[in-house]
């Protein structure tokens, strides 16, 4: 090994390390905010947060020196707020998905919180993805990018409804996760990563990354919902 691969290989592992803590150090204020009975409502609490990881991270990226960071975060930042398009055809295109009423305001039939709070997991996926590549190569970065797709997505699924976020409604469920999301959401994370790694930081290409990204995932909730929903499970 070089001295100059030896010199990123500790940045990267410095970068991994403080990315980790940061995460940590969130969620457990994440798990403080919304644990205090408050009289604000969760959807509040909601956008305060996710307002507060976007604004944040990147400053803490800057000052401590990370400029890997600021890619992924730009981009997934991008593709969150694309991400509100999906949500609101679940919600009151196919009325499968409800957000109730948090105390927030609505962008049409989706909590205001939810064009931010996509950052915080896309950038978590790409961030590990990244950190694979490095080290295994492509193959391995794709295949890590599905895996840690369905440990977040599905995770959050099962979890945030507690807090009094989204929930599925009149779908075959596990747990409290609708089945048919499962898959949609694991291309999410490997299409999100080719999306990342294709579209190398430029602007406009950034943007058509993500809304293509998000327009395949809105195709696959859509297909994954007519072939469980109503062609296996033979809804109405």
């Amino acid at each position: 090994m070089t001295g100059e691969e030896e010199t990123v290989r500790m940045h990267m592992n410095r970068s991994e390390t403080e990315a980790l803590l940061f995460h940590a150090a969130f969620a457990a204020l994440c798990g403080a905010v919304m644990a205090v009975p408050a009289g604000a409502g969760a959807g509040v609490r909601f956008l305060a947060l996710t307002v507060l990881y976007n604004t944040v991270l990147p400053l803490y990226a800057r000052l401590r020196g990370h400029d890997g960071w600021m890619p992924l975060w730009r981009y997934s930042l991008v593709l969150s707020l694309f991400q509100l398009f999906p949500d609101w055809i679940l919600t009151e295109v196919m009325g499968i998905l409800v957000f109730p009423e948090d105390g927030l305001f609505k962008i049409g039939t989706v909590s205001g919180y939810m064009p931010l709070l996509w950052t915080i997991p896309l950038f978590i996926l790409l961030f590990a993805a990244e950190s694979v590549r490095e080290r295994k190569g492509e193959a391995a970065a794709y295949l890590a990018a599905g895996l840690i797709a369905f440990i977040l997505f599905v995770g959050s699924e099962q979890t945030l409804w507690i807090l009094g976020s989204w929930y599925p409604r009149r779908v075959t469920m596990v747990g409290h996760v609708a089945l048919y999301i499962i898959v949609p959401e694991v291309l999410l994370g490997i299409y999100g990563y080719y999306g990342y790694r294709t579209s190398s930081n430029r602007g406009v290409a950034v943007i058509g990354a993500a809304f293509s990204v998000m327009l395949v995932y809105t195709g696959a909730a859509a297909l994954s919902y007519l072939i469980i929903e109503r062609i296996i499970a033979g809804g109405a």
